[in-house]
């Protein structure tokens, strides 16, 4: 855990919480009302994710790839060749249940004709939509895209199964003695499904190209990056906590989204069901902080289920990657007396003058209630502290 504290450690939620105190004229009670309703709000905002197009172009590979499982786990989405979807089938996040991946039937089906499609899904239900296709887009995927523009819902054309075309295209130029690009191949790939989308009546396509079992290859994070960047402040913060970690950039923007929410929570924290901590000289409801910092952990991979997932994936034993949890805890191990030990480093080893500093500043906020400051710093250590070990799980599943 990180010591010491300095002005900028927590000038920007102290600045935040001015500039949110001034926009209620100054009526705490109506701010902090509002930062409850807020945070409830983020932290408990529903996701649902439609993954559509032909049957067999891997819609059901890619439902378990976001939910950040491999296609033989337990409780994954069925897949197979043959239509096995016949109908709207939802698949909850393993660690964020109100994120529901939904794996629809295939379209131009027997079972479901193009025309009939639409309201048989209930598409009215979906926050956006990914629409597939593991070879080309036809007509059917174009008239969806048109129906889903109508009803002001986002949508992404994704072409599936990219492994399957790279390495035949690998081993061709290695037998005619050729240098192989992959740059070129995936190139040629997204020209022929966006020639394929303009002929069936696409004006501006935009395809992304991944494979459900390389998330880190091809577009596959950049499909994420721009889908929650196209979502409202809520939904995008469902979606970053939900995404798989498997990448430090992946990491990273948990951290910021996370990061965002320091100010709230140490608002929140420091007078709503806040009671004296002894010693500590603070008032702080700790049963919130344990909760909000549980979460934390779990959108890194720091809990016993994802560890499990995750071992279970790379065929390295739990205990492996838990030995890598050297600066924060697994979250089920996130309790009142650990919560108190992070908030009491931010007396020992603060800097006197600028807590001095910092409570004349807060006495003006909110009558002394001095938690805010030691609040913030500790919950900002707390991330770095969980983000550094999540990095270290990372290398040690996969040796980078």
């Amino acid at each position: 855990m990180g010591s010491g504290t300095s002005t900028e450690d927590i000038g920007k939620p102290l600045e935040e919480l001015k500039a949110a105190l001034e926009m209620e004229n100054n009526d705490l009670s109506r701010l902090i009302e509002r930062t409850v309703r807020d945070l409830n709000s983020l932290t408990n905002a529903k996701l649902d994710i439609a993954i559509t197009g032909v049957s067999g172009a891997g819609k059901s590979s890619l439902v378990n790839a976001l939910r950040g499982m491999t296609d033989d786990e337990e409780g994954a989405a069925e897949t197979g060749v043959v239509q096995t979807t016949m109908e709207a089938k939802g698949y909850p996040h393993p660690t964020f249940p109100n994120v529901t991946i939904w794996d629809l039937p295939g379209i131009g089906t027997r079972e479901f004709e193009a025309k009939e499609y639409l309201q048989k899904v209930h598409f009215t239900k979906y926050d956006f939509f990914i629409i597939v296709a593991s070879v080309r887009f036809t007509e059917n995927e174009v008239l969806l895209a048109h129906e889903i523009h109508k009803m002001n819902k986002k949508f992404y054309y994704v072409r599936t199964k990219l492994d399957n075309d790279i390495e035949p295209e690998r081993r061709k130029a290695v037998g005619r003695k050729e240098t192989f690009s992959e740059e070129k191949t995936l190139e040629k790939i997204r020209e022929y499904c966006c020639e394929n989308l303009t002929k069936a009546g696409e004006s501006h396509p935009r395809v992304f190209l991944v494979s459900s079992h390389y998330w880190s290859k091809y577009d596959f994070q950049f499909l994420l990056e721009v889908m929650g960047n196209e979502l409202d402040e809520i939904k995008r913060y469902a979606l970053i906590t939900a995404l798989s970690n498997h990448s430090k950039e992946i990491l990273k923007k948990k951290k910021a989204a996370m990061e965002a929410l320091v100010g709230k929570v140490a608002l929140v924290s420091s007078t709503t069901g806040a009671i004296p901590v002894p010693d500590l000289f603070l008032v702080c409801n700790i049963p919130f902080l344990e909760t909000i910092m549980r979460d934390f952990s779990k959108a890194f991979g720091l809990d016993e289920d994802s560890l499990c997932r995750l071992a279970d994936q790379v065929g390295k034993p739990v205990p492996v990657l838990s030995s890598a949890i050297k600066k924060t805890r697994i979250a089920s191990r996130i309790d009142s007396e650990f919560v108190k030990s992070l908030l009491s480093r931010m007396w020992m080893y603060g800097d006197i003058n600028f807590w001095e500093r910092t409570l004349i500043a807060l006495q003006y906020l909110f009558g002394g209630v001095n938690s805010f400051a030691a609040v913030s710093k500790m919950l900002q250590n707390f991330l770095d502290d969980a983000e550094e070990d999540a990095v270290d799980i990372l290398a040690t599943a996969f040796g980078n």
